[in-house]
């Protein structure tokens, strides 16, 4: 009893720590080694003891320490694996604790490509997966540190971090960063980037430098990916009505990113998928993920929801303001459409999602688009200036602090007695979406109500509404109610829908356009000179729909559209380029050597690559039974990936080819071949 006693309390105390002791700062002198992914480093905290307590806790995952002193004494510790706990009568006061340290994170740091293919880069995300992985520090998102990193690597390289650079020095072929921060924050937020990066720096009206980080070789797509960066920095400044927090702003972009962005304090890193050019801008603009990272250094890094169940003042703000930015830059039809879009999958997901807004088991959906729709209600509701007044007053007087929603409505309560118990219920306690309301909200947008008019025909027959149709499509509305139209036509034959394809042609927008692209996969003969002209459409996504559907149509035109596009590369994961070699690699007496081709359609799908462009190859190899032995280890590779999308791909594709008993012979036959790690997974798919 004893023993179950002592758990009970060491567990009440560790969930509480925060309130019984408080790390002030934190500054960490650490070294990568790429070659054994590991990091090693000397740890200084400064905490204050407010009131007495017997342990304080450090979490630290399968970490070893070394040299403990506290308030530069030698103490006993006990290392969990999870945490560094010290046991000591501690009083009221000030303390310091130091110590080394040594870790090999098996995740939150993540090693990609080498130094010797010249292609490493290293980057941590340490929300959802604990930066008490790779640096010793706090799960609990409200213990708030101000931390301070100097972090040594090869001198060839480009080492970001959260805060200011403070300097920079170099001995024996390394690199001494030193970055600095002002204000504290929360564990997950610490992050560092390694690469060969270059960057280019604008300046906010307000001052804050505005550091853009690239690779070399993506230069000319600088502009394009960081358009409108500074517009929206300074809107969203004097639209929230607190200066932004921090004292610098970084974005980095990273290979093999687990998602599209990560708000890390002042350094926000995104997935390098979203580095385009002017092209690719028309369908995979940074503009919405840069706007809605920009706004948590707000909402999520200066304040932070103290539990899973209020993530939405994280989330769902994020959503709304980066929203409001890109109104700023798109304008109001724009805003409109994208809050249609959102109503539209909520009011779907709301006849099975059974969980509510005000729930840490959310879906990412209810937490990020439904938070965004209860926010525009309320602001509708009680009015902008009101909204603004409590937005800033909920901001400072909580900077630096975790909130709950509860701080939100008393901020609400003091500029309006709107009933927010009711709007509570409504908006963030049900799983309903409040369909009429939003509707309501839509109409003020003329373009929104002629998208629910169209909406609203969606099981007329096509001739009771083609005359509608036809009228919306040469009326000057936002171009989603159109597209909206097309999508709606897409079963209908092909001589009712004729004139509106024809019409939306005309129209000459790159979207709308895309929208007939995608309207069939079985071309008429008498569209097809109208069809062919959306090849030259400055859109690698139209491109990619229409080729393979004209190669797929017109046989015997095949060499002339692998002719016209056979130079094509399209995003920065080569989709045009996968398509043309799975497209040549299958036409009859084009290619010439088609050993080199299937070559390099096999090298994408190689771990030289990013994990999109390695399972679009995967997936037409597969596809088009191009498939040796070489294919059959990427594939394998690929259930090894971080990412777990990729790592299912190739999974779920590799048990497919086990039913063949020829293809379960193969994979027996490479398995000598793998890796430890490769073994491991395909022994578990072969033992199924």
């Amino acid at each position: 009893m004893k023993y179950l006693f002592f758990l009970i309390i060491t567990s009440f105390v560790f969930a509480q720590q925060s309130k019984f002791v408080d790390f002030k700062s934190v500054y960490g002198k650490i070294s990568v080694n790429p070659t054994f992914k590991t990091v090693t480093g000397y740890v200084h905290y400064d905490f204050q003891v407010l009131t007495n307590v017997d342990t304080i806790k450090i979490d630290a995952q399968n970490m070893i320490f070394s040299d403990l002193k506290l308030n530069g004494k030698t103490i006993n510790f006990l290392n969990t694996q999870k945490q560094l706990q010290i046991i000591f009568p501690f009083k009221k006061g000030k303390n310091t604790l130091t110590f080394q340290y040594s870790s090999t994170p098996k995740q939150t740091m993540y090693f990609i490509g080498s130094t010797e293919k010249d292609n490493l880069q290293i980057w941590t995300q340490g929300q959802g997966k604990y930066t008490s992985h790779w640096f010793p520090s706090f799960d609990d998102v409200n213990e708030k540190v101000v931390f301070n990193l100097d972090i040594s690597f090869n001198k060839e390289y480009e080492i970001i971090s959260n805060g200011k650079l403070v300097s920079k020095s170099e001995l024996n072929g390394q690199s001494l960063w030193k970055y600095r921060m002002q204000k504290p924050m929360s564990s997950y937020l610490l992050m560092i980037a390694i690469g060969k990066y270059k960057k280019q720096t604008q300046f906010s009206t307000s001052g804050i430098p505005l550091e853009m980080y690239y690779e070399p070789q993506d230069e000319a797509k600088f502009e394009p990916t960081y358009r409108y960066s500074k517009v929206m920095f300074d809107f969203l400044e004097k639209e929230i009505g607190v200066k932004y927090p921090w004292e610098i702003y970084k974005q980095i972009p990273v290979r093999d990113f687990l998602y599209a962005g990560m708000e890390n304090t002042s350094a926000t890193v995104f997935s390098s998928r979203y580095m385009i050019d002017s092209v690719g801008f028309e369908d995979r603009s940074y503009t919405n993920v840069n706007a809605h990272e920009l706004a948590h250094q707000w909402f999520g890094n200066l304040i932070t929801a103290e539990s899973g169940k209020h993530h939405w003042l994280q989330e769902g703000f994020a959503t709304y303001y980066a929203l409001l930015a890109e109104k700023e830059v798109y304008g109001d039809d724009y805003f409109y459409s994208k809050l249609y879009e959102s109503a539209q999958q909520l009011k779907f997901a709301s006849r099975t999602d059974t969980v509510p807004v005000l729930n840490a088991k959310a879906s990412s959906l209810t937490f990020y688009q439904k938070g965004a729709w209860a926010l525009f209600v309320l602001q509708e509701s009680i009015g902008e200036k009101k909204f603004k007044k409590a937005v800033q007053s909920y901001l400072k007087k909580n900077a630096f602090k975790s909130v709950s929603t509860l701080d939100f409505f008393a901020e609400i309560r003091k500029v309006s007695s709107f009933d927010l118990d009711t709007y509570s219920k409504v908006w963030l306690e049900s799983t309903a979406f409040n369909t009429l309301k939003a509707n309501d909200l839509l109409s003020k947008n003329k373009s929104m109500t002629v998208f629910l008019k169209v909406d609203q025909l969606r099981n007329k027959p096509i001739l009771d509404k083609k005359v509608f149709f036809i009228e919306v499509m040469q009326a000057d509305v936002y171009y989603t109610v159109k597209e909206a139209i097309l999508n709606q036509i897409k079963n209908e034959k092909w001589e009712d829908k004729k004139q509106l394809l024809l019409l939306a042609l005309q129209i000459n927008n790159l979207q709308i356009r895309q929208a007939v692209a995608s309207n069939f996969s079985k071309i008429p003969a008498d569209f097809r000179i109208q069809y062919e002209s959306l090849l030259d459409d400055k859109s690698y996504q139209t491109r990619e729909i229409t080729l393979y559907n004209l190669w797929n149509n017109f046989p015997a035109s095949r060499f002339e559209y692998l002719e016209k596009s056979k130079t094509w590369i399209g995003f920065n994961d080569y989709n045009l380029r996968n398509l043309w070699l799975s497209l040549a690699l299958n036409t009859p007496h084009y290619l010439q050597n088609k050993e080199q081709y299937i070559n390099e359609l096999i090298e994408y799908s190689s771990s030289n690559y990013e994990a999109t462009t390695r399972q679009n190859a995967l997936q037409n190899l597969i596809s088009f039974q191009l498939i040796d032995d070489l294919v059959l280890r990427n594939l394998v590779h690929a259930t090894t990936s971080h990412i777990w999308q990729f790592s299912k791909f190739g999974r779920d594709n590799i048990r497919n080819l086990l039913k063949n008993d020829k293809m379960r012979l193969s994979f027996e036959r490479i398995s000598a071949d793998l890796n430890e790690k490769e073994k491991f997974q395909l022994n578990r798919l072969l033992k199924e």
